[in-house]
């Protein structure tokens, strides 16, 4: 048998690998007369398996994602107007632990009950999974899951639990593709975090705290196995519901630790014999408002750490209304099922709305459903822009004082050196116009005007207006720049928008109103207190232009009976569609495309189908808000020549 050596120090090793046949063997699978019909049911069972990876390689989602993913960990989140979205006693709540803080028994009894060959396999463990199908075969339905630790990980994260052989492939691409991306170590604490203990307990702390009221990192052998023992189904194997029950899971899981010679007779019979000493259940109201929740947390953890967030008792008060946000998850809900419709499988979806005058966010909804996927696009999705970046390069250009709207820019092909090869940009449609005004180059979205007009004034002045409009995001002064060939997030879109329609005033682009302490204390006042980082002519001009794009261009679906002024986003291989856009009291950007970064469909745009998304959401948002103008350009200073 495999022994694991060194588990105490996270420096995990297996003596022995046993041969496949005899580990089917061992376990009773292989028996006289039986053994080639199994070795040719096994053959077949890894050469389908191989050829469905080959066939679902490409269809999946992006596991390097994972890389920015964070749970989330806060005390008392509440909307704007005081309603409680989470309520969060500290370890009650999801309480993030590093693995050489996680108790070594219950590592070693969760992997001697989950999966006793983690640090042997790459992400799938043949040998398991054959036994699955087998026995699922014989069974004429998915009765045993095979899956590793890592396949686990995946499917938690990624994937729905619905029992099918389809999925079991699915979980297998992805595991092996996050093996690649993240350590051993890495996804067993991961793992351990964020799998469910039962009784709303999601990591081994606040589990370790409700079952047994103590840390995770002092559980004993006794309760390690029976903690172990919950996983495959914590509200039926829960000791609160049914000691006998959990007291059979747990002798089962040490048992499977005394086969494996991780721990020895004595011990496993101290541990049967050990009473357990229950704590209590508290139990938590899951959180109103994930999506919002999540980026609360991120942004706390980020400037408070996770030890002050847990024991200081926070009070955080969001700029969210809580009707506001609901209706926006209902419509990017409503539009996921109708771009479904119109060919656009597997998509997701993205918005974020901000009050310009503020820079509060309104609204975030990082995906179609949290509850399948806590991962939030609003927030952590990096994705191409498209020609919804052309406005901070228009803005650049009328900054100078060389350009206005009414400029003639020459629509024109050209050639630039680009490293040891040369770049020729292209339209969109392939056809060029010749000489035309500036207003009317953004207005159609034309690529070549927009990558002379970034030439023209310096690609590091166009990073310099990015890094003054809060995008952070790493990008290079290369010649495709003005197209939008960088990674940002939809909320940084947002913000720089609304940067823009607040004539260069701005606040920091904030989710928090105030945090206090449990005593009152204010520790974050976010009262906006806006400075003027742009020229306000050349913000003007830009939202001047971008009132052409609704009115004659591209963005004509976004028209709402009032003054609007966006830009829709298309990349060139139609993996990312966007329209962002403005009124004077709300801006929003709102992103499409795929967690596996493919195609969405031949022929997608933002301004045939993310444009009617848009249009729907804000009519909603602005029912009963009164009609206001944008500022005209005349109304300031224009700049002087650079």
């Amino acid at each position: 048998m495999s022994t694991l050596k060194n588990l105490d120090n996270n420096k995990q090793q297996i003596q022995t690998v046993p041969p496949s046949f005899n580990f089917l063997k061992d376990v009773g699978l292989i028996a006289g007369g039986t053994m080639l019909s199994i070795t040719m049911l096994s053959s077949a069972i890894l050469a389908g398996g191989v050829v469905g990876l080959a066939i679902s390689f490409c269809d999946l989602p992006d596991v390097r994602q994972l890389r920015n993913f964070w749970p989330s960990e806060t005390t008392y989140i509440y909307d704007i107007k005081g309603k409680l979205l989470a309520r969060i006693h500290g370890e009650a709540n999801r309480q993030v632990e590093s693995l050489d803080k996680i108790s070594p028994n219950l590592k070693r009894a969760v992997l001697a009950s989950e999966d006793s060959n983690f640090y042997e396999h790459h992400g799938i463990y043949p040998v398991g999974v054959g036994r699955a199908v087998i026995a699922n075969l014989a069974a004429g339905q998915v009765r045993e899951g095979g899956s590793t630790i890592t396949m686990q990980l995946v499917k938690n994260l990624f994937l729905s639990q619905k029992r099918a052989f389809t999925r079991k492939i699915t979980e297998a691409v992805l595991a092996v593709r996050l093996e690649q991306v993240l350590s051993k170590d890495e996804i067993l604490e991961m793992y351990l975090n964020q799998v469910y203990w039962g009784h709303n307990n999601y990591g081994v702390q606040t589990a370790a705290r409700t079952y047994f009221n103590k840390s995770a990192a002092n559980l004993t052998l006794a309760e390690s196995a029976m903690m172990a023992g919950l996983i495959p189904a914590p509200e039926n194997f829960s000791p609160f519901v049914n000691m006998k029950l959990a007291k059979q899971r747990q002798e089962e899981v040490l048992g499977r630790m005394l086969e494996l010679n991780w721990i020895t007779q004595q011990e496993y019979n101290n541990a049967l014999k050990q009473k357990i000493k229950l704590g209590k259940i508290k139990s938590f109201q899951g959180s109103a408002l994930p999506y919002v929740t999540n980026a609360v947390a991120q942004e706390l953890i980020k400037n408070f750490g996770r030890e002050t967030l847990l024991k200081g008792g926070m009070r955080v008060q969001t700029t969210i209304d809580t009707n506001f946000q609901l209706m926006a998850e209902k419509t990017v809900k409503k539009w996921h099922r109708i771009l479904e419709d119109q060919g656009l499988n597997k998509n997701q979806m993205a918005l974020v709305a901000v009050d310009p005058r503020t820079h509060f966010v309104k609204a975030l909804v990082g995906g179609i459903d949290a509850k399948k996927s806590e991962f939030n696009r609003a927030t952590q999705a990096q994705r191409q822009p498209g020609s919804s970046f052309k406005p901070f390069v228009y803005y650049t250009a009328f900054a100078s004082g060389k350009f206005t709207p009414s400029s003639t820019i020459l629509d024109t092909p050209v050639g630039y050196r680009d490293g040891n090869s040369w770049y020729y940009p292209r339209n969109y449609d392939g056809s060029f116009m010749g000489a035309i005004p500036i207003r009317t180059a953004l207005a159609l979205s034309r690529n070549v005007p927009a990558v002379k007009l970034g030439k023209a004034v310096g690609m590091n002045r166009v990073i310099a207006t990015c890094r003054t409009l809060g995008i952070m995001s790493p990008m290079q002064p290369v010649t495709s720049l003005p197209l939008g060939a960088i990674g940002v997030t939809p909320l940084e879109m947002a913000g720089a928008y609304a940067t823009i329609a607040n004539y260069g005033w701005q606040s920091p682009t904030t989710i928090i109103a105030q945090i206090t302490d449990s005593s009152g204390n204010v520790l974050v006042d976010n009262t906006p207190r806006p400075k003027l980082v742009l020229d306000p002519w050349a913000a003007a001009a830009t939202l001047d232009v971008m009132q052409t794009v609704v009115q004659e261009g591209t963005g004509k679906n976004a028209a709402i009976g009032r003054p609007v002024a966006g830009k829709t986003g298309t990349t060139s291989s139609e993996k990312d569609i966007w329209f962002v856009g403005t009124v004077p009291q709300l801006t929003t950007a709102i992103w499409v495309g795929r967690d596996d970064n493919r195609q969405l469909a031949h022929g997608a745009s933002g301004g045939v189908m993310v444009a009617p998304v848009w249009r729907d959401f804000m009519q909603k948002a602005l029912k009963g808000v009164p009609v206001e103008r944008f500022q005209p350009p005349a109304k300031f200073p224009r700049p002087q020549s650079k």
